[in-house]
């Protein structure tokens, strides 16, 4: 048996975040909790006490259980993991898309810097301007809901372009890395399948073969389309927003396909979890292929 739990007081002292005694007192043992405050010895003493009992009960009542099925967890922090801790619901608009998001940003801020590159700067309106005539361009070569775009274009402004003109035409963009290896590049497209490729003088040349239509972004042939947003049948939030894939390290890459209301769910914690004026100049530095990049370029838009 034992004689009982206590957490030791103040002016205990310890190097290490967690202490526990056991003190065999002839007829029995007494257990001693030292802490670090944020721990609580008194809550570690409480998982102590659940367990003791849960063993002593299991021994008279359930000799065969395994160890694994007794539980450590009083009911009050049983109800404060499962509950309280899972208490994460929020409203969010679960039927917007993210080129959405940044059309309703256009209506508000028509005049106001959306992207700086070196030199170059586009406000909101010539900015959706740009990826409406690139996204009407995408629709002519047979992009839908669901189909993949890749984009394999250096850092700039066309890069932003690019991405929302994929999503304005209702396609899903695979991000191809530039500095990535030609092989995986390859890779990527294969098994991808997209309905067409958006890239620059400077890329064209890694993407091989490529069967599909390949749009070069330098050529400008796509400037004369229609600068109003595209109007794109059946595409709801539950379509496809991009295509990343994984790093590859137990296996060939893999695929992994996210969508809309994922992005828009994610953009509206950030915009709760970040002061305006910590997103207002944000810099887009990661690789496309890495999710970060989602968070840099699309949150401060």
């Amino acid at each position: 048996a034992w004689q009982g739990i206590q957490a030791l007081n103040s002016e205990e002292r310890t190097n290490y975040p967690l202490t526990l005694n056991v003190d065999d007192v002839g007829d029995g043992f007494k257990l001693t909790a030292l802490a670090a405050s944020t721990v609580g010895a008194q809550r570690v003493c409480g998982y102590m006490h659940t367990a003791l009992e849960q063993l002593v009960d299991a021994l008279e009542l359930m000799p065969q259980a395994s160890l694994q099925s007794l539980s450590i967890l009083p009911a009050v922090e049983r109800d404060h993991l499962l509950v309280d801790f899972n208490d994460t619901a929020l409203d969010y608009p679960q039927q917007q898309t993210i080129h959405g998001l940044f059309e309703a940003q256009v209506e508000l801020t028509p005049q106001a810097l959306a992207v700086v590159h070196g030199e170059q700067r586009l406000t909101y309106r010539e900015l959706n301007e740009q990826a409406n005539r690139l996204a009407h361009a995408l629709r002519k070569q047979g992009v839908q809901p669901d189909s993949r775009v890749g984009i394999c274009v250096e850092r700039g402004v066309e890069m932003v372009v690019g991405l929302l003109a994929i999503l304005k035409a209702g396609g899903g963009y695979v991000p191809l890395d530039p500095a990535y290896p030609v092989e995986r590049i390859a890779y990527m497209l294969q098994d991808s399948a997209p309905a067409a490729v958006l890239a620059q003088s400077a890329t064209e040349a890694l993407l091989a073969d490529v069967a599909v239509p390949v749009i070069n972004l330098d050529l400008n042939d796509w400037q004369d389309q229609s600068v109003q947003n595209p109007q794109v049948p059946g595409l709801t939030s539950a379509h496809l927003a991009y295509l990343i894939y994984t790093s590859g390290s137990t296996g060939l890459p893999k695929g992994v396909m996210i969508e809309h209301r994922n992005t828009v769910n994610f953009l509206t914690w950030a915009h709760a979890a970040f002061y305006g004026s910590a997103l207002e100049k944000t810099l887009f530095s990661t690789s496309l292929n890495f999710d970060l990049a989602v968070y840099e370029c699309f949150a401060p838009l």
